[in-house]
């Protein structure tokens, strides 16, 4: 199994606003297509990590190109759309309680 962290700095509400939007219109419906599950953890000042699992780096590395790859929809705004300020994968070499 690999975890893929997606980090975004502090972002305004309009760029969260935009982010959700995009999320549950355009990447969510593309990872339907992918063996994954993903956790979004949010602070209040906008800031986000996304934590992304697969059974293999390269699930992880395809939904990355789909997504990148992904046609913007009517209405979204590259402008509030910054992307990732860092995405890191990583082996899960563990977890607790185990077997579970």
């Amino acid at each position: 199994m690999y975890a893929q962290l997606t980090y975004f700095n502090p972002r305004t509400p309009a760029e969260v606003a935009a982010d959700e939007f995009a999320a549950r219109e355009r990447i969510v419906p593309l990872m339907h297509d992918f063996d994954v599950r993903a956790y979004v953890l949010r602070r209040d000042d906008g800031s986000q990590v996304i934590v992304t699992l697969a059974d293999s780096e390269q699930i992880l590395l395809d939904a990355q190109k789909a997504i990148i790859n992904s046609k913007l929809l009517p209405g979204e705004d590259p402008a509030l759309l910054a992307g990732a300020d860092r995405v890191e994968i990583y082996p899960v070499v563990a977890m607790y309680p185990e077997g579970e």
